[in-house]
């Protein structure tokens, strides 16, 4: 993912709300949401190159996410692995976040921001920004910066989930504006991230397409969590002309 945007115990009906983007280049194939056959209580898409995940969740609860950390100038680690290995690997083991996030050879991924947990307790973890920690309940956002890093696209997506949340009731399509709201922002609150103006101002947008750039919003993913624990999984695909391309609903209770 590149963006995440979340609501953690701070609405009165649901304790989890989850928005985010999958950013990616569309020459790296993967498969849309579903129930892993080899695996059949995860329900996550899959990275078809590397095998992993970038956002998934369990019929147990265990949940996981993460973004990669822009560093143009940083080569990956000569022994590197794949990020999408942290989300896959936490949501198909049994150790705690905590000891998880403990045992992780950091210096072996390129840079990341992982979320993992439960629905009920989210953790972070970054191996290039500030240590590990459990998260506090509010709202959080993360892009490609370190966790609420106030990039354009974290401080005015979380605004407008802010927003979203003063209704008493959600649905999962509620959520699509905030992630497909695709205008740059100015130059003048750009990042520099050392890619260049013109690329800044493509990633600027919660929702990246480029006619001229192989790279751009892959997935749309929306979790909804009530007190119940019942989960409302919906993810919406988009081709490179940033069209929709599938839509996937699942529902189950934990």
């Amino acid at each position: 993912m590149c963006l995440i945007l979340f609501a953690l115990h701070h609405h009165p009906h649901y304790p989890l709300v989850l928005a985010a983007n999958r950013d990616e280049f569309y020459s790296r194939p993967a498969r849309a949401a579903g129930y892993w056959p080899e695996h059949p209580q995860l329900l996550a898409g899959q990275d078809l190159t590397a095998g992993g995940t970038w956002l998934g969740i369990t019929r147990q609860g265990r949940f996981a996410a993460l973004t990669n950390v822009r560093e143009p100038e940083q080569p990956p680690p000569p022994d590197a692995l794949s990020r999408g290995q942290l989300v896959r690997d936490y949501l198909l083991g049994e150790s705690t976040a905590p000891d998880y996030l403990a045992a992780l050879p950091m210096s072996r991924f390129p840079g990341f921001n992982l979320l993992c947990g439960s629905v009920d307790a989210l953790h972070y973890a970054s191996n290039r920004h500030s240590g590990r920690q459990a998260l506090p309940a509010g709202l959080h956002g993360i892009s490609n910066g370190g966790l609420n890093e106030p990039w354009p696209k974290v401080e005015e997506g979380k605004a407008e989930l802010a927003a979203l949340l003063q209704s008493p009731r959600l649905q999962p399509g509620h959520l699509l504006p905030v992630l497909n709201h695709r205008q740059p922002a100015a130059d003048a609150r750009l990042p520099d991230t050392g890619v260049g103006l013109e690329r800044e101002r493509i990633l600027s947008s919660r929702f990246i397409h480029d006619p001229g750039f192989d790279y751009g919003t892959r997935a749309s993913t929306v979790v909804l969590v009530d007190p119940e624990h019942r989960v409302q999984f919906v993810e919406w695909t988009w081709d490179r002309q940033g069209q929709p391309a599938g839509q996937v609903e699942y529902q189950f209770r934990l």
